[in-house]
Order: structure tokens, then sequence, then C-alpha cells
């Protein structure tokens, strides 16, 4: 029995980084497009990892990125997400309770898998290509969904990358819909721009049905409406009846509803390292905001704040006080 209120309930891919330095001709060598992620088999991430310079391993995946920012900024979020019965697995699940989000792997205990690896190649320019061997994540399903959990949270956090396994589309639709039931907000991000040219119109009927909030940078916004053009980017985002935030690297980001469109600068770095994260923890700092009845404007200067730390070091955890800078710049 769920007694607990939640401000973000999220649902996503339970992944352990292995993050390694590289350079673009390792990247070509291996026929990796840049920025991007793609799903490997267990053959292939073998192959991969022998192939990978000094590593580092840290806790990851997309939402539970979120949920940790959130946790970390003083809001109370959980995470439902499928790990595999080893040490990574048992790694995951101590690292995002140690971090203040109450985790619920599944109501099934079917996982036979793995947990799930992405292998991160940073480059010079501090641009992360990520290899996902997805494991145990392929077996998120329905029965993985307490609609108590669902229905406790002002806020269900979804992940496109969902959208690369049946069950777990199955899953989110079944989260929606218990979300929905409850009266709650439903908000989703877009992930990776091949994601979004995978399952573009299965995207577009959710946002149309269930989606409230939309986080996504520019490259995923142009991909989901087939537009190079900014302009027209916003104002399809407009025309979705729902608050979305669109990141634009180096520029900062733009917040567009219905009515209106604000636009916030990057925060200053003083050295960007790793890029890996910068959109999950700025979707941390936005709905921070958004849930504790901040205004959009002061939701996207948290977003940024906290984008910017998590680029300033290898990894997609936070390594400072994200409560202490809240406070230190008044936000």
């Amino acid at each position: 029995m769920v007694t607990k209120r939640y401000d973000i309930v999220g649902i996503g891919s339970a992944i352990v980084d292995v993050l390694s330095k590289t350079d673009d001709a390792f990247l070509a060598d291996k026929g990796m497009v840049k920025g991007t992620m793609a799903l490997i088999d267990s053959e292939r991430s073998q192959l991969l990892y022998k192939s990978m310079g000094k590593t580092v391993n840290i806790s990851g995946g997309s939402v539970a990125n979120t949920m940790v920012g959130i946790a970390a900024l003083g809001g109370t979020p959980a995470f439902i997400g499928k790990i595999g019965d080893d040490t990574l697995g048992n790694s995951f699940a101590h690292e995002i309770k140690a971090a203040g989000v109450d985790y619920y792997p599944g109501r099934s205990n079917s996982t036979t898998l793995p947990t799930a690896v992405s292998f991160i190649l940073v480059t010079p320019d501090a641009q992360r290509t990520m290899n996902t061997y997805l494991g145990a994540c392929t077996e998120l399903g329905p029965d993985d969904i307490d609609d108590k959990v669902i229905s406790a949270a002002d806020v269900l956090y979804i992940e496109g990358y969902q959208w690369d396994t049946p069950q777990a589309k199955d899953a989110i639709r079944k989260a929606c819909g218990a979300a929905k039931a409850a009266g709650n907000k439903v908000a989703l991000s877009l992930s990776d721009p091949f994601v979004v040219d995978r399952h573009r119109d299965e995207l577009l009927q959710l946002i149309y049905d269930n989606v409230d909030l939309i986080f996504g940078n520019e490259e995923e916004v142009f991909q989901l409406y087939k537009t190079k053009d900014f302009d027209t980017a916003v104002k399809k985002l407009r025309q979705s009846n729902t608050l979305a935030c669109m990141t634009l690297g180096s520029r900062g980001a733009i917040v567009v509803d219905t009515m209106t469109t604000a636009t916030v600068p990057a925060a200053p770095v003083e050295k960007v390292i790793d890029t890996t994260g910068a959109g999950d923890l700025f979707a941390a700092g936005f709905l921070y905001g958004y849930t504790s009845g901040r205004d959009l404007v002061r939701c996207a200067k948290i977003g940024a704040m906290c984008a910017a730390e998590i680029i300033s070091h290898m990894g997609a955890r936070p390594e400072a006080s994200l409560r202490d800078l809240l406070i230190k710049n008044g936000l």
C-alpha cells in the first residue's frame, strides 16, 4: 500500500553508464553517429567494452538521472525501472535509493536478463555518443506498473526511449491512464532524435492523448515535426496544447505554451567536460520548480543551473549540492 505522496514518479530504463574518453576517429571506426544513442546486442556490447580505454561506471538512465536531480534539489521523487539480479543491478538500486529516490523495481519478478548498460564515449568537444544494451529493461511491462504509485504523484515523467520495446509501450500507456484518472499531469522526454524518427506517429498520438509537458532538445523537436526551421518548430509546439521546453545547448532554452514564449540563457560553466545528462538535469530542475509552484522562467533557470552543474564533470549524476546552488542563486 502506497501512503506517501510524490512530486514526480518516473518510469524509465535502469541503466549503468560505462563512460570513457575517446576521439572522433574511434567513433568513425566503430560506425557511430556522434551525439546519438544506438541500441546494441549483448555480443556487440562485449566487443565494444573490450575496445574502450579507461572506463568509469556511474548509475544512469535518462529518467533515473532526472529523479536523482529532483531529490538533490529537495523534491520527493519515485522511480520505476527493471534491473537484473547481478552486481550492476544491486549497485543501481543502492545508488538511487541513497540519492533519496523511492525505487520500485517492478511488480513482476520475471527478469532473466542482466542489468542494462550504456557505453558512453565522450569526445574532446564534450559530446557524448551512447551505445546501449537494454538487457532487463526490455522486460518492463504493464504488470510492473502499480496504479497506486502512479496516482500518488503530481506528475508522471516518461521517456521516448521506452518506445523501442513493445511491452514498455504498453506499460507507459497503462501508467498514463492511471495518471489521468487521478487528475495528474504527464511529462514526456523525447530522449533522442533517432528514437523520435523511429516512433514519430506514436509519440505524436501520445502527446495528443496524454501529455501535458514536453522536454526535448532542438534536434529532437525538429525531428518530431519534420522541420529544420526554428520558428516552425516553436509554432508546432504551441499548437500541441502542452507546456514545452526546448533546450538549445549553449544558447539556453525556450519555454512555450499556448499563449506565451519565454527564453532563458544557459547558466555559466567554467569548462564543459561531458554533456551526458544535460537534458535530464534540465528536466529535473524544471520539474522541481514546476511542482513547487515557481513561475515558468524560474523553472527554466533552475533547469539551466542543474544542466550547467552536470556538464562540468563526467557522468549524469550531480557532484555538487544542487540544493546549495538553488539557495545560492536565489531560485
